[in-house]
Formats: structure tokens, sequence, C-alpha cells
């Protein structure tokens, strides 16, 4: 699904108004709709329109497209260097001579230490998508 990070609220309450005259008063369709109406209605009441909207984008954004990769080394020494430095985050991804790893913290003591967790473009080509 393509995600418009514009739609236009009262656009998709007519929608939704006009979805609903379909169906008789008190079925379960008229319920669901006139509930995911008054959530829409709220979340714009209460002024989390762009938190809505951010959590609307991530929930509908393949895994591809959505995981950063914060940093990109050529070497693994390159990147045992930046994690010594303290600029790493708990949970960053990074990619150490075109595979990807996440930043984790160590098992014993402080700091932080690297995982190996392929990136997705690494899962497609090793897992492709079957044709239909």
């Amino acid at each position: 699904m393509k995600y418009n990070p514009n739609f236009d609220v009262d656009s998709v309450l007519d929608i939704l108004r006009t979805v609903n005259e379909k169906y008789p008063e008190g079925t379960p369709e008229d319920e669901a709709i006139r509930i995911a109406a008054v959530a829409l209605f709220y979340v714009r009441e209460k002024q989390n329109l762009e938190d809505y909207r951010e959590f609307f984008r991530a929930f509908y954004t393949p895994a591809l497209d959505y995981i950063v990769v914060a940093q990109t080394f050529a070497t693994t020494a390159e990147a045992d260097t930046w994690l010594a430095s303290g600029k790493a985050r708990e949970g960053e991804r990074v990619r150490i001579a075109g595979e990807g790893f996440r930043v984790i913290p160590e098992r014993k003591g402080p700091g932080l230490r690297l995982l190996r967790s392929p990136l997705p473009e690494e899962l497609m080509k090793k897992y492709p998508p079957e044709s239909e």
C-alpha cells in the first residue's frame, strides 16, 4: 500500500460516512465504521494528527524501506573504532563490508557490541520473493 503522508482527514471521514450509509444502523459494519471515524476525529481533536501520520507511515512501510543504516564501514576494525568512540547507540543498524549488524549491549559489563543482523536487501538476495 502506498502511503499518502498528506491525507485529508475530512475526505477520509466523508468516505467513511458514504460507506457507512450502505449498512443498516446497529450492524457490526455500522459499528466498525463509526468507531474508525470517531477514532480519527479524536486524533485530530487532540492535535495528535502528526503522530498518527507517523504511526500510519511506519505501520505500512515495508522493512526494506524502514530500516535505516546509521553508519557504513569498509572493515570490522573501522566499526570497532566507532563503537569504542562512544558515538554508537543501542539499536542502530550498521553495514560492514556489505553485511548488516545491529548495535547491542555487551553481555557482561558496560559497552556495546555488534550482532550480525542481515539487512533487508541481504535477505531479499538470499530469499528472493516467489514470482506469481
